[in-house]
């Protein structure tokens, strides 16, 4: 299963971990992955003034660490993707 989380409220986590949990319980799913933004990407919002659009409780790399940590996932292996600064190009 595949989630892309980038701009939602930081709870979006828990529902996407829980929901890998119970398919990998049920037998129908190997592996988790959720796509998110690295935090370091705040400060380049920022410049762009966007940053109150993209904010600490949204969904980003720091608030989905402590979650996996946890045990949010329930033993359901996880492929994590983090978009990060070195993919934004400002030309394009």
């Amino acid at each position: 299963a595949l989630e892309i989380e980038w701009n939602n409220k930081d709870p979006f986590y828990d529902r996407d971990l829980n929901n890998f949990r119970l398919l990998k319980e049920l037998r129908v799913l190997s592996v988790g992955v959720i796509i998110t933004r690295i935090s370091e990407l705040q400060k380049e919002f920022v410049r762009l003034k966007k940053g109150q659009s993209y904010g600490a409780s949204t969904t980003h790399w720091d608030k989905i660490i402590p979650k996996i940590d946890g045990g949010g996932a329930g033993g359901c292996p996880l492929l994590l993707v983090g978009i990060g600064f070195d993919c934004y190009d400002p030309d394009a």
